[in-house]
């Protein structure tokens, strides 16, 4: 899966005379989520540290703005049970003081996964605090809010002001991921309108960013540019937005480049395309963090990864041309991912292997 982190990236020739003149743009922020909603889908449980091995990894690797797990019931996403512990661990603590810019949000879906962290907090004061940051989530379509949240768009919508609230109080920001901008496995095709004004609303509640989730991957750059176009007609601005995308069928950096090209400033990514989706059935994994830094780096926009791009004639799209220092935490994102695979690979034969034992 890592070696496509040194090819010509898929769809880039489209979109790099437009993108040729981005160089004096603000750096692109990217949201890694591998260790949240990369991980959540992982049938075999993993330990506390092995998460936390992976996060200090890509933090150490040069990302500032990491998931670190969410707060949902054991019984829907058991994979998740291990937040806590997570968050608390020595090493984490170490980070954030090696780190004064590093966020690790974390997902609450509801105010009992909130009250969760509220408690978690109570109980380990510290300075930086464990997370500053916090995630919510709702559906752009009704069949996936019925399927992911057990309720309505409306009532999901309805019971976030007292988590806003809450948080607003306890110092966290807020951040809104909207699953299905662009289709949904139930309902089909969404229209701009619906994600507009969903968008608009969880701006109004007090997110300080909107990620757009084209969920099971089925959007084209148009398809994005329409759905941006809608939302700024609705008063959304693009620079309160994010773009999630899949990449179920190739199309994912193509869209992203465009969305960038669109203004918006920030990209959530995933080490080794990690994620899926549990009440998305087909849906392939996120997009992989590599791939997204290979792309802008070679396009020469500046990303929160590598916030300096080549200058013009530098590097090449057939390889790695990069030198020093942002060759040096390429190759070490890379390391990271392929630890990530050498893991699941490892724990794969084990499970073989005792499949094997058990038929003797």
């Amino acid at each position: 899966m890592l070696t496509r982190a040194l090819r010509h990236p898929r769809g880039l020739p489209s979109f790099s005379r437009a993108l040729s003149s981005s160089s004096s743009q603000q750096p692109i922020k990217l949201v890694e989520v591998g260790p949240r909603d990369g991980l959540q889908n992982e049938k075999t449980p993993l330990d506390a540290q092995i998460k936390v091995e992976l996060i200090e990894r890509l933090v150490r690797s040069g990302l500032r703005d990491v998931e670190a797990g969410s707060f949902v019931s054991p019984k829907w996403v058991p994979q998740m049970a291990t937040t806590p512990e997570v968050l608390t661990s020595p090493t984490l603590a170490q980070l954030r003081r090696d780190y004064p810019d590093l966020s690790l949000p974390v997902l609450v879906p509801n105010a009992r996964g909130l009250s969760s962290l509220t408690t978690l907090l109570s109980q380990h004061p510290s300075d930086p605090p464990l997370t500053n940051e916090i995630a919510v989530f709702v559906a752009a379509s009704e069949g996936f809010s019925r399927a992911n949240l057990n309720t309505t768009v409306a009532d999901s919508l309805a019971s976030l002001p007292p988590i806003f609230d809450s948080a607003k109080k306890q110092g966290l920001r807020v951040r809104a991921y909207v699953s299905v901008v662009l289709g949904c496995p139930f309902d089909g095709r969404i229209e701009p309108e619906k994600v507009a004004g969903v968008a608009k609303e969880l701006l109004e509640m007090g997110a300080y960013e909107v990620s757009l989730g084209d969920t099971i991957g089925v959007g084209v750059p148009a398809g994005w540019e329409k759905l941006l176009n809608e939302c700024e007609r609705k008063g959304v601005p693009v620079s309160k937005l994010a773009a999630h995308c899949h990449d179920t069928y190739g199309t994912a950096i193509s869209n992203i480049l465009h969305c960038v090209s669109l203004g918006i400033p920030t990209v959530d990514t995933s080490i080794a395309s990690l994620g899926g989706c549990p009440y998305s059935p087909g849906a392939t994994g996120n997009v992989s963090t590599e791939d997204v830094l290979y792309a802008l780096y070679h396009s020469g926009i500046p990303s929160s990864f590598f916030p300096s791009p080549p200058e013009a004639g530098e590097g090449t799209l057939l390889g790695w041309n990069g030198e020093g220092e942002d060759k040096e935490r390429f190759e070490r994102l890379c390391a990271v991912g392929e630890w990530g695979e050498r893991e699941r690979e490892e724990k794969r034969k084990a499970k073989e292997a005792e499949k094997q034992k058990a038929k003797l």
